[in-house]
């Protein structure tokens, strides 16, 4: 969910004009209908179950830049939809040379449970966070950043908005700087119940415009044409193939988050069809199952990067 918190359409245009870097969160207005699969986002149980994904997605991707071959050259990062500012905490603990890290989300209070987490691990002098909308207007100057990082956009991002998308990232990124996305495809499993409830998961994704086609790996899949067809130079990718071992944290996490993620949604996936009526029965049948020692399951994410289209650089070199 996204949804920028400014006056008018007018104050926002004049922020961008005048080069805002900051986004006031005085005065809290109340939470903005937006395009995010959970509807109650405010929530101290969606908080949890952010926070725990996050945990999750680091560890088991190998860490927060595991395939950026000189961390180094990034200083100043903005994470994009950055959720309970998990990823930009652990990126600040990691690299003491990062000088600011911003994280921009359109819910307030997960921002400010975001600020409270950057306090609590003391990198609040480097880490700050914004109530702002990607999907409207990025209210930061051009070339504000060495790198711009989004992970799971597309529980927000209809398949026709990622082109403008990418074209903010583009503007707000240094010439030389770096566009990072990762996305995942639908979680698979051995399970028969847990795979009712992967199929109910794609139906609704798709009939709600986050993917193009109902296809498990449609985002993945559609991610490097994106970054050549928009321009970017140098593109590359990999992918990371998730497993949940028993006995193992990873488990865990995996079983956590699913618990959450098939509860919470529910009410988005009535908007989009028709659920069995036995869905409770099917749900709890599979949080039985995906516990068992003979489970098996699997989540891949696809991390595609980049630099801004040469004819930026071109004209900031003039």
């Amino acid at each position: 969910m996204l949804y920028l918190f400014l006056e008018s359409g007018e104050t926002s245009q004049h922020a961008a004009e005048q080069g805002v870097k900051k986004v006031s969160t005085e005065n809290p207005k109340r939470e903005h209908p937006g395009t995010y699969l959970v509807r109650d986002r405010f929530t101290p149980q969606e908080h949890e179950r952010i926070r725990l994904q996050d945990e999750m997605l680091t560890l088991m991707m190998g860490g927060v830049l595991p395939e950026q071959p000189n961390p180094t050259l990034f200083r100043e990062v903005l994470d994009v939809g950055c959720g309970c500012g998990s990823w930009l905490i652990e990126m600040a603990k990691t690299y003491p040379h990062m000088t600011r890290l911003v994280g921009v989300d359109a819910s307030r209070t997960i921002i400010e449970y975001a600020q409270a987490q950057a306090e609590a691990a003391g990198v609040a002098d480097r880490v700050e966070f914004h109530v702002m909308d990607a999907l409207r207007l990025l209210e930061f100057p051009d070339d504000s950043f060495d790198l711009v990082n989004q992970r799971l956009g597309s529980s927000y991002i209809r398949s026709w908005e990622w082109p403008n998308v990418l074209l903010k990232y583009q503007r707000v990124v240094r010439p030389q700087g770096t566009i990072r996305i990762s996305e995942c495809d639908i979680v698979q499993g051995n399970s028969p119940a847990f795979t009712q409830l992967s199929d109910i998961f794609l139906t609704t994704l798709f009939k709600a415009g986050h993917l193009k086609t109902q296809q498990k790996n449609d985002v993945i899949d559609m991610l490097p044409t994106l970054f050549t067809v928009q321009g970017c130079q140098h593109v590359q990718t990999y992918l990371h193939s998730l497993r949940y071992p028993a006995g193992t944290r990873a488990r865990e996490f995996f079983v956590e988050d699913m618990k959450y993620i098939f509860h919470d949604f529910v009410p988005f996936f009535r908007k989009w069809m028709r659920l069995p009526d036995n869905y409770e029965e099917i749900y709890q049948q599979a949080l039985v199952e995906i516990q068992q020692p003979d489970f098996v399951g699997s989540w891949n994410f696809l991390t595609v990067w980049g630099n801004p289209p040469i004819s930026k650089v071109r004209t900031r070199n003039r």
